[in-house]
């Protein structure tokens, strides 16, 4: 079925996260007339469902054994979709709106059968199909077995068979022409479980045109302009650094973003109408950094070549994406393998006043000496403070840390409250000063955890298929044409040409953020992060400041001795690290507050450097 006219495909994003507001699609369908949009996407998975849902659907296998009425495990999709789809399909049926969503996680068949009843129950003429093939764990033993791969780890360079762990499930990453194959069948409601990210935007926008898989410069573009839009608000000012300017626009309830993607590929990103929040060179800005790796940004279909890359503010919530380049895609997918992980607790002290660090010691040599005939069991145990005391505190809140103490083990028995809550608590009585536990003692019982190893397989080994309404189902075959590209980003430790930073004058020490935006992200156990500036001049003091050895400095005690890769994108004026194997092992398992990596670009603005007084008469961001 060929899409109505050669126009630009308006494909609106209304999700980024299973946790994201759940009325976006609603919005966007019923005010198709004043805003029409022919194509809502969304993201539902993430790095930490994919291992929690996978590991929900092996546990409800297992319990189809367990006696009939005793409590069964839930289903391993992910359920806010339904939340979000129920109250918008009757404007999606009447305006003829397509949908393609990821949020089939681990069980996208049975995601398909609970759509379609709902579609049937609303007496609705909405054809729904699912995509199927990003579940590999046969074709990752296979592999093994015949020894035809040793799966490296991307982001640590271990192989499978010295990972600590017993995979259990594996899930590649697809990409986008099984969705555009179900959309020229007819489909209106395509559901899949784990393609990437991107690849929805890449499929309606390769429907729509009627593009073949060797246009690609153009689905490099709309691979880019999925990455802006597949995290819904952030490309409108969702998680920007420059965050206090859109109080006045509406902070409290930002819009979703609208990407217009011509048939030669050009993009331009906006947003639903009526909506709080922005979309500008410097919001663009922010989302193309995140959870990027280098210049080199692959995807099953495409690779976008990303250091020319700029953006040009057209006018009012209009900005034109500019400089993509494109090449061939790899001939191989990413995959992430999922094993059960063991378990882990947590208690929390506050630390209130003076000798924060004193009272800290003390508790840690309490608790320690207590949890002696236990700690041989614990594969890790860490005590942090988190958070700081101002000078001459003015309220008691503000002047409390939060002492944590965190621990894993690989069976649930070894952290049992006897074995890890209590060594924790009981030393009330001999503590520090003002002794106060956290009481919500929940966190101190043992939860299930679970590791996360990423790694690449041929895509001539996925099943890529699209399963219609009517029963048929159809196979999507690897692109005929692929490139082996390098396992090494390319990476510049230093900038060409650095400039002597005495030369901007006058200098006062301060925060690098009063100056410079940025923005951090996961992938695995690796972290990226970006840094731009505003003004033209600025960018020669940057990327002159910004070495890799800049960077370990700024990482001070966070710097965990791990290669660092850096490129630049001087059309943006921005210079980007990929800090490796920086996240404890990923969001999954992590034992950091900072889970997901956002916040290691805040921390790195607040510290400071010193600053050109004529950049800051400016105004700090």
């Amino acid at each position: 079925m060929a899409a109505p006219s050669k126009r630009p495909v308006r494909i609106a994003g209304c999700s980024g996260s299973t946790t994201d507001r759940r009325d976006a699609m609603r919005i966007l369908a019923a005010n198709h007339a004043n805003d029409p949009i022919d194509v809502i996407i969304g993201d539902w998975m993430s790095e930490a469902n994919m291992t929690s849902r996978a590991a929900m659907k092996l546990d409800k296998q297992a319990s189809s054994f367990i006696p009939q009425g005793s409590a069964a495990p839930g289903d391993a999709y992910e359920p806010t979709f339904l939340e979000a789809l129920e109250p918008a399909l009757l404007d999606i049926a009447k305006h003829g709106i397509k949908v393609a969503v990821n949020a089939g996680a681990s069980d996208t068949a049975l995601l398909h059968e609970v759509v379609t009843q709902m579609v049937k129950s609303k007496r609705l003429d909405l054809k729904v199909a699912y995509v199927s093939g990003d579940e590999v764990f046969p074709a990752v033993q296979k592999a093994l077995k015949e020894k035809k791969s040793k799966f490296e780890n991307i982001c640590t360079g271990q192989v499978l068979e010295d990972w600590d762990f017993e995979p259990i499930y594996a899930q590649a990453y697809l990409g986008g022409l099984g969705i555009a194959a179900a959309f020229g069948k007819g489909a209106d409601i395509v559901v899949c479980g784990r393609v990437s990210d991107a690849s929805p935007v890449i499929a309606a926008a390769y429907w729509w045109h009627n593009w073949q898989r060797s246009d690609l410069v153009q689905l490099a573009n709309a691979f880019v302009a999925g990455h802006l839009i597949e995290c819904s608000n952030y490309v409108c000012g969702g998680n920007y650094t420059g965050f206090k300017e859109l109080e006045s626009k509406g902070w409290d309830d930002i819009g979703y973003p609208i990407a217009e993607i011509a048939t030669n590929g050009q993009v331009i990103i906006t947003k639903n109408k009526g909506s709080g929040g922005e979309v500008s060179v410097n919001t663009c800005s922010s989302q193309l950094l995140y959870e990027i790796q280098g210049p080199w940004y692959y995807n099953s279909d495409v690779t976008a070549i990303l250091d020319e890359l700029w953006f040009e503010q057209l006018s009012t919530d209009r900005v034109a994406l500019r400089g993509v380049k494109a090449d061939l895609p790899p001939p191989t997918t990413k995959v992430g393998i999922t094993a059960k992980g063991g378990y882990q607790a947590e208690m929390h002290w506050f630390l209130c006043g003076l000798d924060i660090h004193a009272k800290a010691r003390m508790m840690e040599a309490q608790i320690r000496k207590m949890m002696r005939p236990y700690m041989d069991r614990y594969t890790k145990l860490a005590f942090t403070k988190n958070g700081s005391v101002p000078d001459n505190p003015t309220n008691q809140n503000g002047a409390t840390v939060d002492f944590r103490v965190f621990v894993q083990a690989r069976e649930a028995e070894d952290i049992m409250p006897q074995k890890f809550f209590r060594p924790c608590i009981d030393p009330i009585m001999e503590g520090y000063p003002g002794a106060t536990p956290h009481l919500d003692w929940r966190q101190g019982l043992p939860k299930p955890i679970y590791e996360y190893y990423v790694t690449l397989l041929p895509q001539s080994d996925v099943q890529h298929k699209v399963h219609l309404w009517s029963g048929e189902t159809f196979e999507i075959p690897p692109p005929p044409k692929t490139k082996a590209w390098p396992k090494q980003q390319p990476s510049q430790a230093v900038t060409e040409g650095a400039v002597d930073l005495a030369n901007f004058g006058r200098t006062v020490k301060g925060p690098l953020g009063w100056i410079v935006h940025a923005r951090s992200g996961d992938k695995g156990s690796d972290c990226n992060v970006g840094f731009w500036v505003r003004h033209p001049d600025e960018w020669a003091w940057l990327r002159s400041l910004l070495s890799v050895e800049k960077m370990k400095y700024l990482l001070a005690d966070e710097y965990v001795g791990k290669p660092i890769d850096r490129f630049e994108l001087p059309n943006m004026r921005a210079v980007h690290f990929l800090l490796h194997d920086h996240l404890d092992r990923g969001v999954s398992c992590s034992s950091s507050y900072d889970f997901l990596g956002k916040n290691v670009a805040e921390f790195l603005r607040a510290r400071h450097v010193d600053l050109p007084v004529r950049f800051l008469d400016r105004g700090k961001l």
